[in-house]
């Protein structure tokens, strides 16, 4: 894996997660799972974000704090109790329903939407997983 790629998308990822709470809503917007999913996401609390739900945080200042001291999302959520799972699946619900609308829109082809849409979830896996020195 090309580590400007694992940045890119560590980057992106983060950038949603705070995007969403500057509206004071959640940045994820989740496409209907099948039913044999391990993960419910029908059951959100409106007044608290899905990923510091997941992660097990009280507040976005905590999450950036982790972050910027170099820890991955895989050690947050460990540390704080949290559902790593969840974390993966929202992220990669996130991040299908923007291929999802690249592809409606018509800025990317069928061809790259698939490419893309097949190591999506290994990219934010792997990504999650990853501690980012910033200094």
């Amino acid at each position: 894996m090309n580590i400007k790629r694992v940045m890119f998308v560590g980057t992106m990822i983060v950038t949603m997660s705070f995007a969403g709470t500057a509206w004071s809503k959640s940045a994820i917007s989740p496409i209907p799972l099948t039913e044999w999913s391990i993960v419910s996401l029908n059951s959100k609390d409106d007044n608290k974000d899905e990923l510091l739900s997941a992660l097990n945080l009280s507040s976005e200042e905590d999450l950036y704090q982790d972050l910027y001291a170099g820890k991955s999302l895989k050690t947050i959520t460990d540390e704080n109790n949290g559902d790593f799972s969840e974390v993966v699946a929202l992220q990669v619900n996130q991040l299908r329903q923007q291929l999802n609308d690249r592809l409606a829109k018509g800025s990317i082809t069928q061809e790259q939407y698939e490419a893309q849409h097949a190591e999506l979830e290994q990219i934010v896996l792997e990504s999650a997983r990853t501690s980012y020195e910033w200094a």
